[in-house]
C-alpha cells in the first residue's frame, strides 16, 4: 500500500509544474514533533499553552493528593485523596485528548488541501485541453 501511494505521489508531482510541486511538497507528512509544533502555532496556540500550563498544575495537585493519600489513616480521608487523585487523572487525560485533536485536525485539513490542489489542477487541465 505504502509503495502506490508513492506512485501517487510521483506522478501527481510529474504532473505539476514548479511552484505547484512545492507547494505540493509542503502538505507532505510530518513526524510527531512537527505535528506537535504546529498545534501551537495554529490558531488555538494560546489556548494549547495554557492547557500545558493547567496540565502541569493538575500534575503537582495529584502528587499531593498521593502523597496526602499515603500520610492518612481514616477511612474518609482516604475517599477524599483518592477521589481528588482519581479526578485529576481524568482532567490530565481530557487535557491530553484535546491535544491529539488537535493534531489529528491538522493531519484532516492538511489532506483535504492536498486533494483540493489535486482537484483544481484536473479542472485546470480539462479546461485547457478544450
Amino acid at each position: 500500500m505504502k509503495k502506490e501511494l508513492e506512485k501517487i505521489d510521483e506522478l501527481i508531482k510529474e504532473a505539476l509544474n514548479e511552484e505547484e510541486a512545492s507547494f505540493y511538497d509542503e502538505l507532505g507528512e510530518e513526524n510527531f514533533m512537527e505535528k506537535l509544533g504546529t498545534v501551537y502555532r495554529g490558531k488555538l496556540g494560546w489556548l494549547t499553552a495554557l492547557m500545558n500550563v493547567v496540565h502541569l498544575l493538575t500534575f503537582v495537585c495529584f502528587i499531593y493528593c498521593i502523597v496526602q493519600f499515603f500520610n492518612t489513616s481514616d477511612t474518609n480521608e482516604l475517599i477524599l485523596w483518592s477521589s481528588a487523585g482519581f479526578l485529576c487523572m481524568i482532567v490530565m487525560g481530557m487535557l491530553k485528548l484535546f491535544v491529539w485533536m488537535q493534531m489529528n485536525k491538522n493531519d484532516v485539513l492538511r489532506e483535504i488541501k492536498r486533494l483540493e490542489l489535486q482537484v483544481s489542477l484536473l479542472a485546470n487541465k480539462k479546461n485547457g485541453s478544450k
